[in-house]
C-alpha cells in the first residue's frame, strides 16, 4: 500500500513514511494510490471486536509495512481505559428515536481529536525509533486539535511541540489544557489573528523544503494522513453498534447516514474514506457554523475562503475556519484524482480567491454523498435547550451544530448518526445560557483553570515564527 500527492510531485511512499512527512514532499496532501476494499462480509466478521481490535483490522489496511502484531500494539496502548473513561471507548447514545450521538469526547481532552491524536502519538515514536529520527510538529489549532497534540506528545523521545492558537479566540478551558503543560517539549505560541493565518504560517513553513528538511518538520494538523487513517475507525465502529439490532440477514448494505459538525474537513473526509473502501454510508451531512464556506461551497460548487476580518468569532469556536486545509483531497477525487486539474483549481483559487466547480456540483450529492448546513449561535443556544429538555443530555456548542443540520436532513428509514465533538464542560457560558446549568469540570481536571499558564505570544509573522522553531527544534 502506497500514498501518492494530489499534486502529482512526489514518488509513492509507505504508510509510516507520509505519518512523518505531514503535507506531501510537493506541497500537495497524501492521498492513498489505490482506496483499500472491503465486503460485508468482512465488516461483519469485526462485530464482535473491541475498539482497539477494530482499529487494528482497519489500520492494518492501511498502514502494510508495520508488523500487525506492532500495530494491535500501538492500538492497544492509545485506546488504553489510562486513556479512554467510557469502557467501549466510543459509545453511542440515543437522544431520540431519529438521532444518535457518536461519542467521541471520551479521552484525556475531552474532545474528539484525541481519537486520533492517541494513535499518532504511539505510531510517530515507533516510526521515529526505528529510523533514528527527530521530529518537529508545526501545528496550528483553532481549540481541540492543540491539546490532543500536546497531550499525545508530551514526554515523547525525539519530539518537539510547536502549537499556533489565535489570540483571545479560544475558550479558557481550552487555553488553560494547553497552555498549563509544562513538558519542555511542548512550545505554544499564541498568534495575533484568527486561525487561518495560524494554519498559513504552519504551511508556509512546510512548503519550504529548505527549512522543512534542516528542522525534521512534521505535522499533527489534519492534513496528516494518519490522523485521517486513525478517524475512520469509528465510522465502522458507530455503523457495526447503530446495526447491532438489525437482523442479520438484513446487515448486509444496511445504510446509515452521518451528520459531522466541521471546519477544517478532516473529520468528514474521513467519513468519505471509509465509504470509499465500502462502509455503508448514504450521506455524509457538513454542518457549519457561521463561517459557513464549506456549506456555500456543498451548496453551490464555489469555494470562496474568507480573509481574517471576515472570519467570524463564534460560540462554536473549533470551527471558526474560512479556509479547509483538507478539502484539497475532496476536490482531488471530484477532478477525476488528476495531479494537473488540481493544481489549476489551486491555481485559481492563488488568483481569484475562489474556485469554481458549479459544472460538478450536482455530482456532490449524487456520486460522493455530501449535504450540508448552517447553524448560528440562537440554533445552537436552542438546540442544546431543546435536547437536554427532551432527554436530558447536555450537547457542547460544535455537537448543537451538528444535531440542528442533522435534524433537516433526516431521511424515513434511515439512522443519522452526529459525531460529538466535545464534553459541553469545555464550553459553560453557552451550557449556563441555554439551559441555566452550572456544569463543573471532570474532578480530575477540576484546578485547571487555576494552574499557572506558559505561553509565547506572537505577531502573525513568519520569520519570527522560524527563528522561534529553529532555536528550539530536537
Amino acid at each position: 500500500m502506497k500514498y501518492i500527492s494530489t499534486r502529482g510531485g512526489m514518488e509513492p511512499a509507505p504508510y509510516s513514511a507520509i505519518l512523518l512527512e505531514g503535507l506531501a514532499t510537493d506541497g500537495g496532501l497524501v492521498v492513498p494510490e489505490t482506496v483499500p476494499q472491503v465486503t460485508p462480509e468482512q465488516i461483519e466478521s469485526w462485530r464482535g471486536l473491541s475498539y482497539p481490535e477494530l482499529a487494528t483490522e482497519v489500520l492494518a489496511l492501511l498502514a502494510t509495512d508495520i508488523p500487525r502484531e506492532e500495530l494491535a500494539a500501538m492500538c492497544r496502548r492509545a485506546y488504553s481505559a489510562e486513556n479512554f473513561a467510557a469502557a467501549e471507548v466510543v459509545p453511542l447514545t440515543a437522544i431520540d428515536d431519529r438521532v444518535t450521538l457518536v461519542g467521541l469526547s471520551e479521552g484525556p481532552t475531552l474532545a474528539f481529536k484525541d481519537m486520533a491524536m492517541q494513535f499518532l502519538g504511539q505510531s510517530l515514536e515507533y516510526v521515529l525509533a526505528r529510523s533514528d529520527r527527530t521530529l518537529n510538529i508545526v501545528g496550528a489549532t483553532s481549540g481541540d486539535t492543540g491539546s490532543a497534540a500536546e497531550y499525545a506528545l508530551r514526554g515523547k523521545e525525539g519530539i518537539a511541540v510547536f502549537m499556533m492558537s489565535p489570540q483571545g479566540r479560544m475558550s479558557d478551558f481550552q487555553r488553560a489544557q494547553m497552555y498549563s503543560l509544562t513538558d519542555d517539549n511542548i512550545h505554544n505560541i499564541a498568534v495575533e489573528g484568527v486561525f487561518d493565518d495560524c494554519q498559513n504560517l504552519m504551511k508556509a513553513l512546510s512548503e519550504d523544503m529548505e527549512f522543512k528538511r534542516a528542522h525534521h518538520l512534521g505535522a499533527v494538523n489534519s492534513v496528516n494522513l494518519g490522523r485521517v487513517s486513525a478517524q475512520m475507525v469509528y465510522y465502522f465502529w458507530a455503523w457495526l453498534r447503530a446495526t447491532d439490532a438489525v437482523p442479520a440477514a438484513e446487515r448486509a448494505g444496511y445504510e446509515v447516514s452521518f451528520t459531522v459538525p466541521s471546519g477544517n474537513f478532516g473529520n468528514i473526509l474521513s467519513g468519505y474514506t471509509a465509504k470509499s473502501m465500502g462502509l455503508p454510508i448514504r450521506r455524509l451531512v457538513l454542518a457549519a457554523n457561521e463561517n459557513n464556506v464549506l456549506d456555500e461551497f456543498f451548496r453551490t460548487g464555489v469555494y470562496a475562503p474568507r480573509g481574517a476580518v471576515d472570519t467570524h468569532a463564534t460560540s462554536s469556536p473549533s470551527m471558526d475556519i474560512s479556509k479547509a486545509s483538507n478539502l484539497e483531497r475532496f476536490v482531488f477525487e471530484v477532478l477525476g484524482r488528476d495531479p494537473e486539474r488540481l493544481s489549476a483549481a489551486w491555481r485559481e483559487l492563488a488568483e481569484t480567491g475562489r474556485i469554481d466547480l458549479s459544472a460538478e456540483q450536482s455530482r456532490f450529492e449524487a456520486e460522493f454523498g455530501f449535504q450540508s448546513g448552517t447553524s448560528t449561535h440562537a440554533d445552537r443556544v436552542e438546540t442544546i435547550r431543546a435536547v437536554h429538555a427532551e432527554s436530558g443530555i447536555v450537547l457542547d456548542p460544535h455537537t448543537a451544530d451538528g444535531v440542528k443540520v442533522a435534524r433537516e436532513h433526516l431521511e424515513p428509514g434511515v439512522p443519522m448518526l452526529v459525531l460529538e465533538t466535545a464534553k459541553p464542560a469545555k464550553f459553560p457560558d453557552i451550557v449556563f445560557e441555554a439551559t441555566g446549568l452550572r456544569i463543573g469540570m471532570p474532578e480530575h481536571l477540576a484546578d485547571l483553570l487555576d494552574l499557572p499558564q506558559h505561553v509565547t505570544e506572537m505577531g502573525n509573522d513568519e520569520a519570527a515564527l522560524r527563528e522561534f522553531v529553529a532555536t528550539r527544534a530536537v
